[in-house]
């Protein structure tokens, strides 16, 4: 990750998580509201990006990283799940606390330090949350997956991944032990079946950030 500084990194990493789950580029507008910045911030940045070969993009379009790009922000992205995992595993955090603390840490420790959690946590292949974790040259393993807000009534599937982007999702879900793996039964928008046989209401935001096996 030489010659990018974390500003450039947050935002390869925020290009590249919007269409990890999805297909539709993410455009400069709604980057803009992903990081908490000014249009004109993002505009500027974006030059520079392109500049140094890490994205594609044309005027008022939308964003796409090219192969270097896309090996920068994996790199980034890299980081930011071992660590979170690190912080859980080993650091006693709970899994609604760990984002903003990779945010931070995902861009000053060395590669030796992550090699060595890496390898303390036995090279765990998803973070806390479900995402997966990229190789070191950028693969991953993503299984088929549907959110859960999509799916039909009737669909049974394990929990493949939670956004960890509101830390209150995630606190509300742990009440009712709900994490990767939970088996789920979609019984209608808005509720489904806990393996123990109870229903959980599920508000609108929590339905869009679970993804369950397709």
């Amino acid at each position: 990750m030489k010659h990018t500084t974390p500003a450039a990194e947050d935002y390869l990493k925020t290009i590249y998580a919007h269409t990890e789950w999805q297909p539709s580029p993410i455009t400069p507008s709604v980057l803009a509201a992903r990081l908490g910045v000014a249009p004109s911030s993002v505009t500027e940045m974006v030059k520079k990006l392109a500049a140094g070969g890490l994205i594609e993009h044309v005027p008022y379009g939308p964003l796409t990283l090219t192969r270097a790009g896309f090996l920068r922000a994996t790199a980034v992205v890299r980081r930011h799940r071992l660590i979170e995992t690190w912080l859980v595993r080993e650091m006693g955090y709970d899994w609604h606390e760990v984002h903003d603390e990779a945010e931070v840490l995902e861009h000053s420790i060395s590669d030796r330090l992550l090699a060595a959690i890496d390898d303390r946590l036995g090279h765990p292949s998803a973070d806390p949350h479900g995402d997966p974790i990229p190789a070191e040259d950028g693969t991953l393993a993503r299984p088929a997956a549907v959110l859960l807000a999509e799916a039909a009534p009737g669909h049974v599937g394990e929990v493949v991944r939670i956004s960890d982007r509101d830390p209150d999702i995630l606190r509300d879900l742990a009440v009712d032990r709900v994490g990767p793996g939970t088996r789920l039964t979609v019984l209608e928008p808005g509720a489904v079946r806990l393996p123990g046989g109870g229903i959980r209401r599920l508000s609108t935001a929590a339905a869009r950030s679970i993804w369950l096996t397709a």
